[in-house]
């Protein structure tokens, strides 16, 4: 038997990366999963790559976690396929520019990451919030960074929205934790990702690995397993924690 057998989750930001990896995982785990993205043809290749080995496990759905109405549809297509919901991962997340200072950012500029970053997962667990309290019990994980424990130069909207998210996770824990709802957070360091290969150049990627004290860039799988570790029943006497993936870069 599978760590999730039977357990339905929904991870956002789904179509590659960690997401698809966290998704991959958990269909392999036994898990039925509502894979969501705005990338709606990518996300549809990796659902079907993670159908042909695990059949029917999992359906994709174009979602922009910022607009409630999307968050409705989709809860409402999951309880039409799979009844229920046991896990949310608020996984989806955009870098915005990188940039050193405030002035090289227009408000808007500020306002998209945010908007993604956590408004986005803020609607989501006010989207799954009613059907696992009804149950007694769910798990949410949010993917947030390193850049909400210690300060980065550069990217101020991105490190500021992972802030927020890691305050949002204790605060919800504390909300949620009388209706058996866990929330916890988990922060990659520096994870080979499309994101990641988009927003650094040679030069500051290298840099950054001379920073990681393991001394390699992390795979997508380096976060999908801790993240399956919070969504499980292993993980039943954890909420409101920070999970750090990182190769030691904070730990210096």
């Amino acid at each position: 038997m599978g760590r999730l057998e039977n357990k339905v989750a929904i991870i956002t930001g789904a179509a590659g990366g960690q997401g698809a990896a966290e998704a991959r995982l958990f269909a392999s785990e036994g898990a039925y999963v509502v894979a969501t993205d705005m990338q709606e043809e990518l996300l549809s290749k990796t659902v079907e790559e993670i159908n042909k080995e695990y059949s029917g496990k999992v359906i994709g759905l174009k979602h922009d976690v910022s607009k409630e109405d999307d968050w409705n549809t989709v809860i409402e297509e999951t309880i039409k396929h799979f009844k229920t919901v046991d896990i949310l991962v608020n996984n989806a997340g955009i870098p915005g520019k990188i940039s050193a200072s405030a002035e090289d950012y227009e408000k808007s500029d500020w306002a998209k990451v945010l908007d993604v970053n956590v408004t986005g997962n803020f609607l989501g667990i006010k989207a799954v919030a009613p059907i696992m309290r009804s149950k007694g019990s769910g798990s949410i994980i949010n993917i947030s960074s390193i850049a909400a424990i210690v300060g980065e130069q550069g990217g101020l909207p991105y490190q500021a929205s992972k802030g927020a998210t890691r305050v949002l996770t204790k605060a919800a824990a504390l909300d949620l934790a009388k209706d058996g709802i866990r929330v916890n957070s988990i922060h990659p360091g520096l994870i080979k990702t499309p994101m990641s290969d988009a927003a650094l150049n040679d030069e500051t990627r290298e840099h950054m690995i001379s920073t990681i004290p393991l001394g390699f860039i992390g795979e997508p799988d380096d976060i999908a397993y801790p993240v399956l570790f919070l969504a499980s029943d292993e993980s039943r006497f954890m909420t409101g924690s920070e999970v750090v993936v990182d190769g030691g870069t904070i730990a210096r």
